[in-house]
Formats: structure tokens, sequence, C-alpha cells
């Protein structure tokens, strides 16, 4: 049988029953990624020889660029979704959850994985940069709903918001790893052109080269286009261009391109905020984002079952464990203290760190820069993470959401 032609109908029968998983998914409350996982997993277990090798050792740039596509799309339409204008205030949990838990989570998460997992220092740092970010791919069920929509908890504006920022806040630390692998190898670098460039350089070009973008683009969309009567004629696909080439132009130029597409998306957001274009834009972006997923899903759960997991012991069980139920909860309540929001949220907050795409992407990206020792024991530790949080997170969410709406003390002052 042809592997291509099969694969293409397995892309075209799982992106097809997506508005039936979903509704499912609703009715049951659970997550629709367990479906997918599950779904890729049987896949596997009784069409392996008719479907390509999911592993990243086979398809390492495939690997690479799929969960790239699939993050940037997602950070654009997290942009499009948030409603609240960017300001110290309003935003500072979110700013809390990124500057304070994730900066801990990694080191907290280094630590376990260089005293608990003997990895060695470079291997342990990726580790911890890989597993902080929560991810805005997986974590659309504890997010905001559609651009304007009345109904939106804070909570959710919070867990939105630092999705989109830590996933490019991340990177100076997969960087960080890199530059450690390569000292340790004799290579021509230092610490002090990772902070210079990696820290410092790319974050600052990657905020504002999205903002110029993002500026530019709402000019032309509603200014521009309303003086010559364009505007009906401009589709939601404009989203995914605008994605692509604020990713691609800042990239180019040596900026964060995830930092990069959020605030492109956050700044054309509130260009001219009530249109009624941003919903045509978000709806486009989500139709797009839930193919790839899908799909990425699919390969996820066929990778556990083609022995990804080989590496797994005890050890990792174990802190996959503490990092989900332990390490991530508690440091993120640590960085909300002092919040004016109600400990139930603070505890909704903390314990929904889902682990994801972006963490699959930073792995593959660093071990395509260098290699690193322990690259099998990292691919079975983040993985097993990952189908753990879609687990947890996937069967905890809408329960829990839903009490925190029941709960008379569930409003909070921004």
């Amino acid at each position: 049988m042809d592997k291509f032609m099969f694969s293409l109908m397995i892309i075209g029968m799982s992106t097809f029953a997506m508005p039936w998983i979903l509704l499912l998914s609703r009715k049951l409350g659970i997550s629709y990624a367990i479906f997918y996982l599950i779904g890729g997993f049987l896949l596997y277990t009784f069409f392996s020889e008719h479907l390509p090798s999911p592993l990243p050792k086979n398809n390492d740039s495939s690997i690479l660029h799929l969960t790239e596509l699939i993050v940037i799309i997602s950070l654009m339409g997290a942009g499009i979704k948030i409603d609240i204008p960017f300001s110290i205030r309003k935003w500072t949990s979110s700013l809390r959850l990124v500057f304070i838990a994730m900066l801990l989570c990694i080191v907290a998460a280094a630590a376990l994985g260089y005293y608990m997992l003997d990895l060695n220092l470079a291997a342990a740092i990726l580790l911890g940069a890989v597993l902080a970010p929560t991810d805005p791919v997986l974590a659309s069920d504890v997010q905001v709903g559609p651009p304007n929509e009345q109904d939106k908890p804070f909570s959710k504006f919070i867990l939105t918001t630092e999705a989109g920022i830590n996933d490019g806040m991340a990177f100076p630390f997969t960087w960080l790893a890199v530059t450690v692998a390569s000292i340790s190898m004799g290579e021509k670098t230092s610490i002090l052109y990772w902070f210079s460039y990696h820290l410092l350089y790319q974050i600052i070009a990657g905020i504002v080269l999205g903002y110029i973008l993002g500026k530019a683009t709402g000019y032309f969309v509603f200014d521009f286009s309303k003086k010559y009567k364009m505007l009906e004629r401009l589709d939601g696909f404009l989203a995914i261009s605008l994605t692509l080439a604020a990713y691609g132009i800042t990239e180019l130029l040596h900026g964060y391109g995830f930092i990069a597409v959020f605030v492109s998306a956050i700044t054309l957001r509130h260009y001219e905020k009530e249109h009624k274009y941003h919903k045509s834009m978000h709806s486009f972006t989500e139709q797009v984002e839930k193919m790839f997923v899908a799909v990425l899903l699919l390969l996820l759960g066929g990778s556990i079952v083609q022995g990804i997991l080989s590496s797994l012991n005890w050890k990792m069980v174990l802190f996959s464990l503490m990092f989900l139920l332990l390490v991530r909860p508690l440091l993120a309540y640590i960085s909300l203290l002092g919040v004016n929001l109600h400990h139930k949220e603070k505890l909704l907050i903390s314990f929904f760190g889902i682990r994801g795409m972006g963490s699959l992407f930073y792995l593959s990206f660093a071990l395509n820069e260098i290699a690193f020792e322990s690259e099998d024991t990292l691919w079975s530790i983040v993985t097993f993470s990952i189908a753990l949080s879609i687990l947890i997170h996937g069967f905890t969410a809408s329960p829990a959401l839903r009490y925190l709406s029941k709960s008379k003390a569930t409003g909070s002052s921004i």
C-alpha cells in the first residue's frame, strides 16, 4: 500500500472528524487531545507498516518544522483572542507566571534532572527549558474564547497570556543549554555572548519587530482598506499570512519569532479592537491550528507505540509526576502571592500548566543545533510528560472550570 496515499487518507479522516470529536469532548467534559492521542496509539498499533515513522530520530527536521508551525499559529490565535490591552498592572499575574514561576520551574527541573536523573549540566538545563513553558497549543480548553466574547473569566485570560508570552521567553534558556553544551565541547562561545545576544538582543528584536509589523498590518487592514473600500475582500487567512511574515522576518533578523508573532497579534488585535474582522481571523486561525494539532497528536501517540519511551524508568516517571503535580503548581502559586485573586483561581491557574507541542519543538530545535548526551532519555521524559499532561489536564480542565464558574468567589479585580 502506498504510504503517502494512506497518510493523506488518515489526515483527511482525522481532520474531517474534528467537529464531531470536539462535540463529543464537550459532552463528556474531557479534552479532544485525549481522543487523538489514543487514535495515534491505535493507528500505529495496527497500521504502522502503512504509515511514516513518527520517531524524531527518523524525521528530525519534519518534527522540528511541524511543531514550529503549530506553535506560531497557536500564538497568533492566542493573541487575537485577548481583549485586555497590555499594561503592567492588568498583566501582572501573567508576567509573574513567566518571570517568576517559569524561571523557578527551569531551575527546579534542571536541578532534578542533574541530581535525580544523573543528566549532565547541559542536558539538565535543556530539560528545564523544554518543560517550563505552558503550551499555547494544547491549552485551548483553559483559554479565553473568540475576540469580543462577553464571558471571559480573568483566570482564563491569565492562562492565555502566560502561554503566549512564555513560549518565546523559554527560547533563551534553550540556547543557554546549547551554549553550555558547546562550551563543554571546546567550541568558541561564552555565557556573556549568550546573555548579550540570545537573552537581550533577540528578545528586544522580537518585541520591536512584532510591534512594528502588527501596527503596519493594522494600518493596512483597517485604515488603508477603509479608505479604498477593500476590507470586504480580505479574509481570515490574513492572520496566517501575518503569522508567517512576522515569524520569517524576525527570524531572518535574528530575533525571536515566537515573541514577534504574539506581539504582532496583540498589536493588531487592539488597533481597532471592536471590529468584527478579528472574529474572522480568529476562526480561520483556529481551524488551521486544529488540523495541525490532530496530525501531531496522532504522531505523538504513534511515537509511543514505536518505542520513544524505551528509555523510561521509574525515576523519570517520578520526575514527571513531581513536575506536573508539585513543582509547577507550587511555584506558580507562590508567584501569585499578593495578587488580587481568590485562592481558588490561583489554584486553578497554578495547576493548569499544560505541557505540549512547544516542548517538542524546543527539544527538537536544541538537538538539531548540537549533540547532547542522553538524547533518548530526554525524548522519553519529555514525551511521557506531555502524554501525562494531556491525560491529567484533559480530564480535569472542564470539571475544574465548571466548579470555579459556579463558585461565588470567582470574581477578581483586574
